[in-house]
């Protein structure tokens, strides 16, 4: 079932729910929920557009192309995101996240899948969109966590390095802080999925026609894809980003 753009328009009523209580609390969030939902919609037609042509086109070269786009948008994001320097982090960041994308994605689609071509595009796009956003929130989360535990026990960690601590060593601590506030609300929805909630995916095929069996079974790939792939990048973004933000005694660079 096709949705009017009448119906589109009256759907857009429901933030007047948001924004009438972000007004009342004054928060101060009003414009930028607006903002928003503009630019949302905007990039969503004009992708919309966009992926229309790359699906007919469905050149492997261009398909690339376009996924590291996505992928050093995403790393940007990220960063910027997390509050760290850009011209520092970003590359070692989208290396990341390229890293994780083309193990865990090109594992489901050129083995689970077994698909003739990996970088059939309406296959290779979707998937390594819904990878890469995944990815941009557990890496926001672990580069937060891990620096600004750095900074707030900068006290500790320069003495563990004083009293002989190799770098990694001294870092171990906020890395396994990283990992586990940036990878426990993947964990808690995979544990409650089907039974909470029903995720976008699943849902979308069902409405799309297909039936809840296979859908379930994308569904179940997905989420492993999606957790793996955040796991690799968070590994591999601190461990890279690391080697660019401390000199080679492990202290922080200013």
């Amino acid at each position: 079932m096709d949705i009017s753009y009448t119906r589109l328009l009256l759907g857009y009523l429901l933030l007047l729910i948001p924004v009438y209580y972000l007004q009342y609390y004054k928060t101060g969030l009003v414009k930028d929920t607006l903002l928003a939902a503009v630019r949302m919609s905007i990039q969503l037609f004009l992708i919309g557009i966009y992926l229309e042509f790359l699906f007919k086109l469905n050149n492997p070269w261009v398909n690339m192309l376009w996924v590291i786009v996505m992928i050093l948008t995403a790393g940007y994001t990220v960063v910027k995101r997390s509050k760290q320097r850009i011209g520092l982090l970003w590359m070692p960041v989208s290396v990341a996240i390229l890293i994780s994308v083309v193990i865990c994605a090109g594992f489901f689609l050129g083995i689970v899948l077994n698909l003739p071509s990996a970088f059939e595009a309406r296959y290779f796009i979707p998937i390594c969109g819904m990878v890469l956003g995944n990815i941009l929130n557990t890496n926001v989360i672990s580069l937060n966590t891990f620096y600004s535990g750095i900074e707030r026990e900068r006290t500790l960690y320069l003495f563990s390095l004083a009293n002989g601590a190799h770098p990694a060593e001294a870092q171990r601590y906020f890395m396994r802080e990283a990992l586990i506030k940036s990878l426990n609300p993947a964990i808690a929805t995979m544990a409650v999925m089907g039974l909470i909630s029903l995720p976008g995916i699943m849902t979308g095929q069902i409405l799309g026609g297909s039936s809840p069996s296979v859908a379930i079974k994308y569904q179940i790939m997905i989420m492993i894809v999606i957790f793996s792939s955040s796991l690799i990048s968070v590994l591999v973004t601190l461990w890279l980003s690391t080697k660019r933000a401390f000199d080679k005694f492990g202290i922080p660079l200013k």
